[in-house]
This record gives structure tokens, sequence and C-alpha cells, in this order.
């Protein structure tokens, strides 16, 4: 996780040096020093006032039980706390996991969160090989954290479902986010910006004035479009943000609606 989140702080402006040993670096060009830790310390810290935001885990936030506010979802290190049983296990669902031995690394947000859609088990507490534990005899299931699954597989398991997902967050220490709201906002905004741009591409478009109906319907984007006059007559620019998820089926149907020369760029920031 650390290394994504060093690059949205460099993105966001943020202009530091860091070294291999680097363990608090200040910024050249912000009131902000980054302290260089353990993601699962972060809601501690947050929360204890030894720093006043954090970028960390979703997950680790609900394992810690930190009392942290939740400042914005940054759109990497996405993964889920998924239940899983041997792949001829019976089971079909989190709640068949009811009066099993289940392990997890994640004792405390498992134990919450099964009891909230009301399964009662017994816990085993593991530190690591957490997938092991059903081939070893140590549990019937296991509830991890997964990224793609391919491990789970790979040791025979299937999943049953999931119970929490998760993606790094910025987060503050109450008394921070309140007695310093006007920094903590301004990082939260820049942290924010870049986060909204990655999901963003900048379409620019030729295209025949008749053919702009059509063309506008195909980009929703956020808003109206920006239509401009070319020097041919009848002619236009148009220009839109659209979704990164949607350029895929977007270009042909924009060519196919009228469109030419189109360009598809990458958008550093968007601050709505």
């Amino acid at each position: 996780m650390s290394e994504p989140a060093v690059r949205l702080c460099a993105d966001a402006g943020l202009s530091f040096e860091l070294t291999e040993r680097s363990l608090v670096v200040p910024c050249a060009n912000a009131p902000v020093d980054l302290l260089l830790v353990r993601p699962s310390d972060i809601p501690e810290y947050a929360q204890d006032g030894v720093v006043d935001v954090g970028i960390t885990g979703a997950n680790l936030v609900a394992e810690a039980e930190a009392e942290v506010v939740t400042l914005a979802e940054l759109g990497f290190a996405r993964c889920s706390l998924d239940a899983a049983v041997p792949v001829d296990a019976a089971q079909q669902s989190v709640s068949d996991l009811a009066g099993l031995r289940v392990a997890t690394a994640y004792p405390v947000s498992t134990k919450r969160l099964l009891a909230e859609v009301g399964v009662e088990c017994s816990l085993v507490p593991v530190s690591g090989s957490v997938e092991a534990a059903p081939r070893l005899g140590l549990a019937d299931a296991i509830v991890d954290l997964v990224s793609t699954g391919s491990t789970m597989s790979a040791n025979g398991l299937r999943p049953v479902g999931t119970l929490l997902s998760s993606q790094a967050v910025l987060v503050g220490g109450r008394a921070a986010v309140e007695e310093r709201a006007e920094l903590v906002g301004r990082l939260e905004l820049m942290l924010s910006g870049v986060v909204a741009a990655r999901r963003r591409r900048y379409v620019m478009l030729n295209a025949h004035r008749d053919d702009l109906p059509a063309i506008r319907a195909l980009l929703p984007g956020m808003g109206a479009p920006s239509v401009l006059q070319l020097a041919d007559e009848g002619e236009i620019a148009v220009h839109a943000a659209v979704e990164a998820d949607d350029v895929w089926t977007l270009l042909p149907a924009l060519k196919e609606a009228g469109a030419s020369s189109i360009l598809v760029l990458p958008v550093e920031r968007l601050v709505p």
C-alpha cells in the first residue's frame, strides 16, 4: 500500500524526497510532514493524535475499531474480507458457517461482521497462512482478505460470501478534523481531486453540427459537453470528461455517430 499512497501524495502536488531510511519526510511546498509507518498502525495513530490524518485500508480501520473519521475513499488497494470453505464442503453461504471453527487473521472485525448477520461460530485467530488452516485441521472454514482469489483457489478453498469490501481510505482523528479543519480539508481536496481524475478521461473530437444531438446523447460526462465552433462552416469541436471504464464502448459509438479526430487524454486533477 505504501507505494501507491506515496505516489498519490506526489500526484496531488506534495513535493518531498524519500530515501531508503525515510521515516519522517517534510514536504517542501506545503505544511505537511509524511510519517511512513505500517498501515495497521495508522488507525490507532490517527485516533490518538500521533498523526492528524493517515492513509490505510478500510479493513484495518474496522479491525482496529478506531475512533476515526473516514474522509475519502482513495480507489486503490481494493480487496474484500471473504469467507471460504474447502471446495468439497457442504456450506454454500455465510449463514452456513454457524457452529463451525473459523480461522482468521482479523478476529475483531470477523466476529462483529458475522454477529451482524446472526452467525455464531468459534473463531481461531491465526497470524499467517490462513488458507492452510482447514487442510491442517485447525478450522472448518476461513475468513481472509482477498484480492484476486487465486490464493484461495490454489489452496482448495471456495468462497461462500463477502463480509466487507475494502480499499485505501484517508482517515483523520476526530480532534484533528475539528481543530485543523482548514488544512485537513485542503489535503482531502487535493487527494480527492487526483482520485476523481484517475476515474475520468478527457475526450476531444470534431464533428458536423448536425451530428451534435447524437454525440451529446453519448456524452453524459459531467454535465453538458463544451462545444466550440471551428474555422470551417458547420464544423464543431466537442470536449467532455467521461468515465474511464466507458472508453472501450464509447469510442466506436462516437465514430458511428459522426465524430472524427477523436483524442482521449488523461486527467491530472478534477475538483467538482
